[in-house]
C-alpha cells in the first residue's frame, strides 16, 4: 500500500489541476439563442454518423455477399474504435480548445464519410468506419467539457438538454436518412447525403459557438491513471460494466433489426426499415422522467426499472405484426435512454476526484459492449435467428440488472478495494 502513495499524491496534485475549485468560476454567464443551437447541432453532427448504416445493413449484406455477422461488424468498427479513443479525447480537447477541436472532428467526418461512398470491398468499409469512430469522441467530450466550464446549474443543465435532443435527433436522422436514399438511389447516397448535412453543421458551430480557450490540464498519461483508481471503485465498476451490457443490447437488437423487417413476413424495404426508426425521437424523452425515478425509488432500483422497460420491448419485438414491432423498438429505446441518463448522472455523483477520467472509463467500457454487440448476435443468426438474438439482448440485459446491486449511493464501503 504504501509503495501507491507518491503515485496517489501525483493524481490528487493533476486533479486539481484538471478540475479548478468553483471559487475561481466567473459569474454565471447568459444563454445565447445561437449557443444553443450550436451544442443541438453538436449532439446532431455527433450521432448522425454513428448509428447511420444500421437501416442498410442488409443492402450491404448483398452488395458485399457478406453474413449478418460480417456486416454487423460496420456498426461494431466504428464503436470500437470510439471505445479505444475515448480516453484521449478529454486532454487533446482540453490542449487545443474545445471549439476547435470539435469543428476539426465534424470537418474530419465529412470526406470520412463520403469516403464511404467509394469503398470497393467490405475491408474498406471497416476502415473508414473505424477511422470515424476514432474522431467522433472529440465531440462527445469536447461538448460536455464546454457546457461544464461554461454553464453550472440549472443553465448547465438546459444546456445539456439541447445536446442530448440534438443527439436523439441525429442518431434517428442517420439512421432515416441512409435508409429513405437508399431505396431511391443505392446506399452510398445516404452517406453522401449525411457528409453535405455534416459540412452544414460545421459552418453553423463555426459561426454560432462562443470559442474557448485552450486550457493545459492533466495529460493523457494522468487521465489513464485517473481511470485505473476509479477501476479500484466498486460502483464505478458496476456501472461501467451496466453500460457495456446496455449499449450491447442496443446495437444488438437496431443492427439485426433490419434483417428481421427485411425477411418475411414484413419484407420491408430500406425505406420501411428506417421509418421505423421514427420512434427513437419520442423514445429519447424517457430520461425526463429519471429524476422521479431516484426520488422515489433510489439509483438501484430506478436503474432496474429501467432494464425492465428494455426487456418488455424485446419480448414484443418476437410478435409476428410490424406495430407491435415499432412499439416495441419505442419501449426498448425509452429503457436505454433512461438507463444511460442515470448511469451518467450516478458517475458524476459517486466520482468525487477527476470525474473527466471516470466519465472515460464509462464511456470507454460502453462503447466496448457496443463493438460486442453489433457481432455476437450475427454468429447466432444462422441458427437460431432474430428469436436467438433477442434471446443474447435479454440475457445481456439481465446481467446488467444483476451487476446494478453494486450500484450505491455515498462513500465506498469497506467491501470496496481501497
Amino acid at each position: 500500500m504504501d509503495g501507491h502513495q507518491p503515485e496517489k499524491a501525483r493524481a490528487a496534485k493533476e486533479d486539481h489541476r484538471a478540475e479548478p475549485a468553483s471559487s475561481t468560476r466567473s459569474p454565471p454567464l447568459p444563454i445565447l439563442p445561437r449557443e444553443r443551437a450550436a451544442i443541438f447541432l453538436l449532439g446532431f453532427a455527433a450521432f448522425l454518423p454513428l448509428y447511420a448504416p444500421q437501416s442498410v445493413l442488409p443492402q450491404l449484406a448483398s452488395s458485399f455477399s457478406a453474413s449478418p455477422a460480417e456486416t454487423g461488424a460496420v456498426i461494431g468498427a466504428t464503436t470500437l474504435a470510439v471505445a479505444l479513443s475515448a480516453p484521449l479525447a478529454g486532454p487533446l480537447t482540453d490542449r487545443f480548445g474545445r471549439k476547435r477541436s470539435m469543428l476539426a472532428a465534424i470537418s474530419t467526418l465529412v470526406p470520412l464519410t463520403l469516403l464511404l461512398t467509394l469503398c470497393g470491398t467490405l475491408d474498406e468499409l471497416l476502415a473508414v468506419r473505424f477511422a470515424q469512430g476514432i474522431v467522433l469522441p472529440a465531440l462527445f467530450t469536447g461538448a460536455v467539457a464546454y457546457i461544464g466550464t461554461r454553464w453550472d446549474g440549472a443553465r448547465g443543465a438546459s444546456v445539456t438538454g439541447m445536446f442530448v435532443t440534438g443527439s436523439a435527433i441525429g442518431g434517428f436522422a442517420g439512421r432515416f436518412v441512409s435508409g429513405l436514399l437508399a431505396d431511391l438511389a443505392g446506399w452510398q447516397s445516404g452517406f453522401a447525403a449525411l457528409a453535405v448535412v455534416s459540412a452544414l453543421c460545421a459552418v453553423f458551430v463555426a459561426l454560432w459557438l462562443t470559442p474557448d480557450t485552450a486550457r493545459q490540464t492533466g495529460s493523457i498519461l494522468s487521465n489513464l491513471r485517473g481511470m485505473r483508481e476509479h477501476l479500484r471503485d466498486g460502483r464505478i465498476r458496476a456501472v461501467s460494466l451496466c453500460g457495456g451490457t446496455v449499449l450491447f443490447s442496443m446495437t444488438g437488437c437496431l443492427s439485426y433489426l433490419g434483417f428481421h423487417l427485411a425477411a418475411p413476413p414484413f419484407e420491408l424495404t430500406a425505406a420501411g426499415i428506417g421509418l421505423v426508426f421514427l420512434v427513437y425521437p419520442l423514445s429519447a424523452t424517457a430520461p425526463l422522467v429519471n429524476s422521479r425515478l431516484l426520488h422515489a425509488l433510489g439509483t438501484g432500483n430506478a436503474y432496474r426499472v429501467a432494464f425492465g422497460v428494455c426487456m418488455v420491448g424485446q419480448l414484443l419485438l418476437l410478435l409476428p405484426h410490424l406495430a407491435a414491432v415499432a412499439v416495441g423498438t419505442g419501449i426498448f429505446l425509452g429503457g436505454v435512454f433512461l438507463c444511460q441518463s442515470l448511469a451518467l448522472g450516478y458517475v458524476g455523483r459517486v466520482a468525487t476526484t477527476n470525474k473527466g477520467a471516470a466519465a472515460g472509463l464509462y464511456v470507454c467500457c460502453f462503447y466496448l459492449g457496443g463493438s460486442l454487440g453489433a457481432i455476437a448476435p450475427g454468429l447466432l443468426w444462422k441458427t437460431a435467428g432474430w428469436p436467438g438474438c433477442v434471446a443474447l439482448v435479454l440475457a445481456a440485459l439481465s446481467l446488467g440488472a444483476l451487476m446494478s446491486l453494486a450500484m450505491r449511493e455515498g462513500s465506498r464501503t469497506a467491501a470496496d478495494p481501497a
